[in-house]
């Protein structure tokens, strides 16, 4: 029997939207008000679902503690409060587009977990505007 645990967590950060080897011409054609030369943040809200059986003996797909420290000491401590095209590594020469960010998170959680169990990635941008990455 599969059975799918979420833990939900926030961070804030800043980015900017853009390519390097295009105009600001494109840029602003293509990404808008998001490619901005002094960048912009968002509240980010984050989803994190692990799926798997549950343990016989601790009752547990995944003792949500465990999973709770996983997510502050590699998500939160490492995105919150960043330039993200500034001081984290991955974009720097990624685009820090919401679904990049996501499949960066999932990249960073999935060596952490048993490989037994099914990683899923939600990314709030907005209220509205969210991505999912589950590693396909």
């Amino acid at each position: 029997m599969k059975v799918t645990v979420h833990r939900k967590a926030h961070f804030n950060a800043a980015h900017r939207l853009y390519r390097k080897d295009w105009d600001d011409q494109k840029n602003q054609n293509i990404f808008g008000k998001c490619s901005n030369p002094n960048f912009h943040g968002h509240n980010y809200e984050l989803t994190v679902s692990v799926k798997g059986d549950i343990d016989p003996e601790t009752g547990f797909v995944v003792d949500l503690k465990i999973l709770k420290d996983l997510i502050s000491s590699e998500i939160e401590e490492y995105l919150d409060h960043k330039n993200l095209n500034v001081e984290v590594e991955e974009f720097k020469t990624l685009n820090p587009t919401a679904e990049n960010i996501a499949v960066v998170i999932w990249g960073k959680l999935r060596p952490r977990l048993k490989e037994t169990l099914e990683l899923s990635v939600t990314l709030y941008e907005t209220p509205r505007n969210f991505v999912t990455y589950n590693g396909e």
